[in-house]
């Protein structure tokens, strides 16, 4: 296990609490917002190069304060990419190399006992950072990737009956290599589920790939990167997704959706209603990077394909026809019909 860098004693929640109860942000109240996040997404880019639409989905998940699980080949940028959003805002970051031998509390923290004191002492593991990263999460066995769920579901975890609080921001962004099986346990469903979005990297063009071996040739970008923004930034950039307008026109539009994917007959197991909680949360978070006080049904298709398709168990039937679940979000997105949005369904100020 590597963690960096460390962070002495218990990390107490630095940026805040529980849901925002704000109001919806009026006009110009997003400028901040979006200029902050198109400096972030430039300095993503600065490193991870040739992946246009990459890091806004990243800075999506971040906003919506969900989760991110990076599923690709090796060598194609998937740590990088973490480390990057990573550097990018000025708070703690713990990292995690999941190993076969890597236990629960390596991830958590562990009690100690002090002679000089006979007393216990609680010490924080990585989990304890605003930014986790998790690299080949599916190499740990299922105990130890099963304490990540306390921790993603409810910015908490528990230790020897102790319950501490997470601090916030807090973002797990998983690796996570799908070609070499050997010596891996796949994600349970349930871990799946509290990813609010899977992405794929994916191999550059040719003229990307030349200007990263020029950039990279004698120095490595991602030590120059420098904080744009800092957590309590953030915190305060998800309040004002959170609040963001999303009509009934638009909530029905995700629930119908998300519930297509329920009764298709290439599907074992659909989408859950946290999926429709996720994929809303993501389209606020798009619409905000625009500058728009509002989702629209847009907002909502870019995004069901990473928040939709890691979430889908297909048919044995379906996988030997050569169903993939992304060809099956697409399918549902065409044949969903598009609500057609009233003046009412913007948010009046």
């Amino acid at each position: 296990m590597h963690t960096e860098p460390a962070t002495p004693g218990l990390a107490e929640p630095q940026f805040g609490g529980g849901p925002s109860t704000q109001a919806a942000p009026g006009p110009g109240a997003l400028d901040e917002l979006v200029e902050t996040m198109a400096r972030v997404r430039g300095a993503v880019e600065s490193v991870v190069t040739g992946r246009p639409g990459l890091a806004d989905i990243t800075l999506a998940v971040l906003l919506a304060e969900g989760h991110l699980l990076v599923e690709d080949v090796p060598g194609v940028g998937k740590t990088t990419l973490a480390k990057a959003i990573a550097r990018s805002i000025d708070c703690h970051v713990g990292r995690i190399q999941f190993t076969p031998d890597l236990l629960p509390s390596d991830l958590t923290g562990v009690n100690i006992f002090r002679t000089g004191s006979h007393e216990f002492e609680f010490r924080p593991g990585p989990v304890f950072s605003n930014i986790v990263i998790g690299d080949e999460i599916n190499r740990a066995s299922p105990k130890t990737q099963s304490a990540l769920l306390e921790c993603m579901e409810e910015g908490q975890t528990t230790v020897d009956g102790t319950t501490h609080q997470l601090p916030r921001p807090f973002l797990v962004v998983a690796t996570q290599n799908p070609v070499e099986m050997e010596g891996t346990y796949p994600l349970p469903e349930a871990q799946r589920d509290r990813f609010m979005a899977r992405i794929t990297v994916g191999y550059p063009d040719a003229t990307a790939e030349i200007l990263m071996l020029d950039r990279q040739e004698a120095t490595t970008p991602l030590d120059h990167l420098q904080a744009v923004t800092d957590g309590p930034a953030m915190v305060r950039f998800a309040q004002q997704v959170r609040a963001l307008y999303a009509s009934p026109s638009v909530k029905r539009y995700v629930v119908g959706l998300v519930a297509a994917t329920r009764e298709h007959t290439g599907l074992r197991l659909g989408a859950s209603p946290r999926a429709s909680l996720q994929l809303l949360r993501a389209a606020k978070a798009i619409a905000a990077m625009a500058g728009r006080d509002h989702v629209l049904p847009d907002d909502v298709q870019r995004l069901a394909r990473p928040v939709l398709a890691h979430r889908l168990i297909l048919t044995t039937e379906a996988r030997l026809g050569g169903v993939t679940p992304e060809s099956v979000v697409d399918e549902i997105v065409q044949r969903t019909p598009v609500p057609a949005l009233e003046p009412a369904d913007r948010r009046q100020f």
